[in-house]
């Protein structure tokens, strides 16, 4: 072999090597997905969503005061809405998940529930309707659709996807590298 073609040889190997340890750099600096816990209060409400937990044996236990509102065992993943007892003053939740798996992915939270604000009732009565000899037309049903939850919809994306894309960017940068070293290296030889 030549000089010539032992260096692209070498710049070559040296090319991939670099993009590989890019590429492997990228995977192991992507967040991790284990046990997601996700929980929000509002005044009528409480929203439980837990993701990535063992497959089987967790449990979790939420209270308001001194009433257990859930507890219940669940798998690898847990959503429920729980409708919060009438209160006149702020009222105090506490959420427990026991995870199977390792006692540092155990929660123990507490959140406070404000009080609702109530519509003001009328201080005088309503008047009375009047006698009239016409009848009232009767109402259309309205074609307005009935709002959902409060809860997005799963699009399928994933956290992970702008790390494969760049996974994917290198590889394909390391294998343009690697044609034009070949182009050359054929070039040479002729």
């Amino acid at each position: 072999m030549t000089a010539i073609r032992h260096r692209w040889h070498r710049t070559a190997a040296v090319a991939t090597g670099a993009a590989a340890l890019v590429g492997a750099g990228m995977f192991v600096a992507t967040p991790a997905s284990a046990h997601v816990p996700g929980w929000e209060v509002d005044c009528y409400t409480t929203s439980i969503h837990l993701e990535n937990y063992s497959e089987q044996g967790n449990t979790i236990k939420i209270t308001a005061g001194d009433k257990t509102l859930v507890n219940e065992t669940f798998g690898k993943t847990f959503d429920k809405k729980v409708n919060l007892p009438k209160h006149t003053s702020p009222l105090e939740l506490r959420l427990a998940i026991d995870a199977v798996d390792d006692d540092k992915f155990d929660v123990n939270e507490t959140k406070m529930s404000p009080v609702c604000e109530e519509s003001p009732s009328p201080s005088e009565p309503a008047p009375s309707p009047s006698e009239s000899s016409e009848a009232p037309a009767p109402s259309e049903p309205s074609t307005a659709p009935q709002g959902g939850g409060d809860d997005l919809a799963e699009t399928g994306a994933s956290s992970a996807t702008p790390m494969i894309a760049g996974a994917a960017g290198v590889v394909l940068v390391a294998g343009a590298g690697l044609v034009v070293v070949a182009r050359k290296r054929r070039s040479a030889q002729d």
